[in-house]
């Protein structure tokens, strides 16, 4: 007995000294990312996390349910694409045709209302609210320098950074991508109650605008650009520019760092469900208008589906760019292979939500399992690639 009460004293010691440490070597978020995913099983953010952070309500308008299909639901997953689903955890699979839903499953206990983790596929939105920002002249251009409204980037390399730049990933900054390593700045971005204290120790180590480098440090520093050029903090400014306009079914949640600074995780973490992010698809589609409104211009959205930089292909302004065959998509995407996928010319929408894009856990870079959803829709839908 004695020997468990001075086992547990040290134990408690070690744990305290622990702590300290953490505190001392500012590293202390790390004991939020063990309290929230680690004690939990996880090794990485999953899809139902932001239950443990602090969120903001993006509130929804009037609701705009899609229309069912003629042939809803006609048709059957294939084998193959059953085969994905039920190994990579699907959580939602949904075809849209002619903006009708033609096909929607739902897995694993979830439902067409259910909320997840959007993980980078925000990253589309924020780049949107940029472009809005710019319709309504609180950004002059893509060309506007963020030193403009972010002093603290106004001398050397940093002076050359445009919120352009931030849009396409090509900042030059010293962010370093990287998702399973506890002490990566991408954990600590997302567990730190500071996230502006984060974004503000950045440097620019390369010439901004050369090439593009994935990166959610440039979505967070255009957050905090956009919030500075409009005054609003950023869940309101997109329920009132596409939550709300869209008629988004449900109202949404978005991480913020912490009650006290409030500064939303704009890099990923957007709570909703599949046909809800898939109207954000739809808007692109259509050049920018909904319901004969023009929410986000033209010119802004046609090229922001364009690559931006030679040997940059895959990525335009906030969208992933991707081609088969002699189809051209465009998408967002999310961690754990969150996905709106569209081809414009078919008018064709694919979700994808869950909880894994299968084996490869490379970041930047378009895996296996995005050509097997994309396959298997057209496969259903009997029209070829």
């Amino acid at each position: 007995m004695k020997f468990l009460k001075k086992l547990l004293k040290w134990l408690v010691i070690l744990i305290g000294l622990l702590v300290i440490g953490l505190y001392l070597t500012d590293t202390d978020y790390l004991i939020k990312a063990v309290r929230t995913i680690y004690l939990k099983g996880y090794t990485t953010a999953f899809l139902e996390d932001y239950k443990s952070f602090d969120n903001r309500v993006i509130e929804n308008g009037t609701p705009q349910p899609w229309p069912n299909h003629k042939n809803y639901n006609s048709a059957t997953e294939t084998k193959r694409l059953d085969s994905i689903n039920t190994a990579n955890g699907t959580i939602a699979y949904v075809i849209i045709k002619q903006d009708s839903i033609w096909f929607e499953n739902y897995y694993d206990g979830f439902n067409e209302n259910s909320q997840t983790n959007s993980f980078s596929m925000a990253k589309s939105y924020v780049s949107g609210l940029m472009g809005k920002a710019i319709m309504e002249g609180h950004i002059k251009s893509l060309d506007q320098p963020v030193s403009d409204f972010i002093p603290e980037f106004s001398e050397g390399l940093a002076a050359k950074m445009t919120v352009g730049h931030l849009s396409s990933m090509a900042s030059g900054t010293t962010w370093d991508e990287r998702y399973y390593s506890p002490f990566s700045i991408v954990t600590r971005a997302y567990f730190d109650d500071d996230l502006e204290k984060v974004m503000l120790g950045l440097k620019v180590s390369e010439e901004p605008g050369q090439r593009f480098k994935y990166s959610s440090g440039d979505t967070q520093m255009l957050a905090m650009v956009i919030e500075r050029a409009t005054g609003k903090k950023l869940y309101n400014y997109l329920s009132e520019s596409f939550w709300k306009p869209l008629g988004s079914v449900n109202p949404t949640l978005w991480q913020v760092d912490s009650e006290d600074h409030d500064l939303v995780k704009a890099y990923c973490c957007i709570a909703s469900n599949a046909k809800d992010f898939a109207r954000f698809g739809k808007l692109y589609k259509d050049h920018g208008k909904w319901n004969g409104q023009q929410i986000l211009d033209s010119t802004f959205v046609a090229k922001s589906l364009k690559p931006v930089y030679e040997g940059g292909d895959v990525y335009g302004y906030g969208w992933w760019l991707k081609s088969i065959g002699t189809k051209d998509f465009f998408m967002m995407r999310g961690h754990l292979g969150q996905y709106v996928i569209v081809e414009p010319n078919d008018n064709i929408i694919i979700v994808r939500l869950g909880h894994s894009k299968g084996n490869n856990k490379k970041v930047g870079q378009f895996t296996q399992d995005i050509s097997l959803y994309i396959e298997e829709a057209y496969n259903i839908l009997n029209i070829t690639l």
